[in-house]
């Protein structure tokens, strides 16, 4: 999911609002004034871990792209995106349609998982379980649920 062009013009505005010294940069006090702004009274503990999270480069100083991630990272819309473009991907590559329909073929699951990844779980008992609808295939949505 792309941020919204709107959106990205609040975060700016927010940003150049606390960004105090025009540096182009929030520094930890900066970054503790903005967050008790919007209803947040974090520890030091919480607004080290917060700067250290967002801060990316390690500079101790938020620049305008890494705060911008953090709000796309607060919104989930990224990781959730990606994660389910991978679950489509490996639908597909196990024998789904990239609309999430159809199934997967589970022979080549067991494939997978035993000869690929040489792994020895009983994945036959696995597939069972999965298989929701126990009308012996798996399809999107049975799938996906094993990645959650």
């Amino acid at each position: 999911m792309v941020l919204e062009e709107q959106f990205i013009q609040k975060c700016r505005e927010a940003f150049n609002t606390f960004d105090q010294d025009g540096s182009g940069t929030i520094d930890t006090q900066e970054m503790k004034l903005l967050l008790e702004a919007i209803g947040e009274a974090p520890s030091e503990e919480e607004l080290f871990r917060f700067m250290a999270d967002v801060d990316e480069d390690g500079t101790g100083e938020i620049e305008f792209a890494e705060f911008l991630r953090a709000f796309e990272k607060q919104r989930g819309g990224a990781q959730e995106l990606e994660d389910e473009l991978d679950t489509i991907d490996a639908f597909v590559a196990l024998g789904g349609e990239p609309d999430k329909t159809g199934y997967i073929d589970t022979q080549r699951l067991i494939q997978v998982v035993k000869d690929e990844f040489g792994m020895t779980i009983k994945i036959e008992k696995l597939i069972e379980e999965w298989d929701k609808d126990k009308d012996g295939r798996l399809d999107y949505r049975e799938f996906a649920a094993i990645f959650q």
